[in-house]
């Protein structure tokens, strides 16, 4: 639910070009002092907001934010503002892990983009008004897909060098619309919850400068907004503790994101980016061995699923070491068709039985 959450996230902030732009252009094209001294605008991260509601179980709310937002305005209307997904904040580490791994599977789209072009004509009262209601287009790009969309906004003039954007209302944005939907069944089985609703309710307030002005603190428009502007993400992390190593392994392996060939233990290109993160997980948690587990389903004897098994799960600790791990911190074991985590009667579950774990433990002393 919270990666369902997530992901509306992305959308909302796809709207931002649009409401930017259109803010922006006001000011550019009929705010004459504003537009010689700064044809171009930057999004404030430490003054924007974005924040998403999913539902789960149908009726429990909960409510999230991307914390990373960068954004570009210029003088000919063109806008674009970027998300970066691997800052999802829903307050507790497990469920910012789902969220990236297996709803964004960051490990292959680590960011999401709005862009959008306005036509300035649109907002030529602004400047005077200082405050206009208007409905604009964007294109969100986002796990791989293009999609043009529209938000009802509301653009304030805060100052000379300072524009607002907010939604007037929540913008839903639909799940299945990217691809998204298995995902959210990722998530409720990872959090053992059911009935994640696939539209979430995105908010946003995002406030633009003018290049090159350095005005006053503003508070932003939203309310109950605390902990915005941007994080560190694990990228600038030196080391997890012991708890945020076995949250990444642990969710890592639910991905399903390293392919074989059919009977084969030779690994498919495709497994490439998430080994990459494993392998990226793997050296920040230098106090922790960590047992690479192959699995397979019933079809076939026992004695050959479980050959498979180990043969797969050692390919995968080699490509690892290859990778840079060291081999003194990484192990292969195959299990076969044991310890299954689905019934083996349809290929859906079958597909959920073969599959690659990663666990850890401590060192030995």
């Amino acid at each position: 639910m919270f990666e369902v959450v997530a992901f509306w996230r992305a959308q909302a902030k796809a709207q931002r070009p649009g409401l930017i732009i259109a803010a922006i252009l006001g000011l550019l094209v009929f705010g004459p002092q504003t537009a010689n001294a700064a044809p171009n605008w930057t999004l404030d991260p430490d003054a924007s907001v974005l924040t998403y509601q999913s539902v789960k179980k149908n009726t429990i709310v909960e409510t999230n934010k991307i914390r990373n937002i960068t954004g570009t305005l210029n003088s000919a209307g063109d806008a674009k503002v970027s998300f970066d997904l691997n800052s999802v904040d829903t307050g507790v580490d497990l469920r910012n892990v789902r969220m990236r791994f297996l709803f964004f599977e960051t490990f292959k789209y680590p960011t999401a983009e709005l862009t959008a072009k306005v036509d300035p004509a649109a907002f030529a009262d602004l400047p005077a008004k200082r405050r206009i209601k208007a409905t604009l287009p964007f294109r969100l790009s986002l796990h791989g897909v293009d999609k043009d969309l529209e938000a009802s906004v509301v653009v304030t003039m805060i100052s000379d060098t300072q524009v607002s954007v907010a939604s007037e209302a929540p913008v839903a944005v639909h799940v299945e619309d990217f691809g998204l939907l298995p995902n959210v069944d990722k998530l409720q089985q990872a959090a053992n919850v059911t009935n994640i609703v696939p539209t979430a309710s995105v908010s946003f307030d995002f406030v633009f400068t003018a290049d090159g002005s350095k005005p006053a603190a503003v508070q932003t428009v939203a309310a109950g907004t605390a902990d915005v502007g941007p994080v560190a993400t694990d990228a600038a992390k030196a080391n997890f503790s012991d708890e945020e190593c076995l949250n990444r392994f642990a969710v890592l392996s639910r991905t399903g994101a390293i392919y074989f060939r059919s009977a084969s233990a030779k690994l498919d290109a495709k497994s490439k980016p998430l080994l990459t993160e494993v392998e990226g997980v793997v050296g920040k948690c230098p106090t922790l061995k960590v047992e690479v587990s192959g699995y397979t389903d019933s079809d076939g004897s026992p004695d050959a699923n479980k050959l498979l098994s180990e043969r797969r799960a050692q390919a995968v600790a080699n490509a690892l070491v290859v990778d840079g791990v060291p081999r003194g911190q990484i192990s292969a074991a195959g299990y076969g068709e044991d310890r299954p985590v689905a019934a083996n009667d349809t290929p859906k579950n079958k597909a959920l039985n073969r599959r690659i774990e990663f666990s850890a433990t401590k060192h030995a002393n």
